[in-house]
């Protein structure tokens, strides 16, 4: 029996909620994916236990891709930030999504990467997006967001 190219896949998240889905993906996978190794980090058990830190840095040092998700909160993701950096030149692929800015722009699929400035289409929707100064809080900032809404879906072809 030949050796399976292994495909290291390591999940970073918030807590635990991803672990039944996780497990499912792994028994699922290992099939068509026989070197897929998929592990899960939850912030809320490396951030009291030392040991699963470790584990955690470990994983994302060896790993080909890096899923982070909803670590938004400082003492979850600052533990591990250093070794996400470390590893982003290095991984196939680094998705970052519902979590705290500097997390989110680790991002690095192919040729997309969060950390350039936006170009083309992106750098449109930024600047319809206005300045960047709040003089406007809470319901007030929607409603004025709302209010621009027309303006900005006359870049979009089509009728409604």
């Amino acid at each position: 029996m030949a050796a399976h190219t292994p495909v290291r896949v390591v999940v970073v998240t918030m807590d635990t909620h991803l672990a039944s889905a996780t497990g499912r993906a792994r028994a699922a996978l290992s099939r068509e994916l026989p070197g897929l190794q998929l592990s899960l980090h939850a912030a809320s058990e490396y951030a009291a236990s030392p040991a699963a830190l470790t584990r955690c840095k470990a994983d994302i040092a060896q790993a080909d891709i890096i899923v982070v998700g909803m670590l938004f909160l400082e003492d979850h993701f600052l533990p591990v930030m250093e070794d996400l950096r470390a590893r982003r030149p290095d991984c196939d692929a680094m998705i970052c999504m519902m979590s705290a800015s500097e997390v989110v722009k680790l991002t690095r699929v192919g040729n997309f990467d969060m950390e350039k400035p936006a170009s083309g289409p992106m750098a449109l929707l930024k600047k319809l997006r206005g300045n960047k100064e709040k003089t406007a809080t809470g319901g007030a900032a929607q409603m004025k967001m709302l209010r621009r809404i027309p303006q900005m879906l006359r870049f979009i072809p089509g009728t409604a």
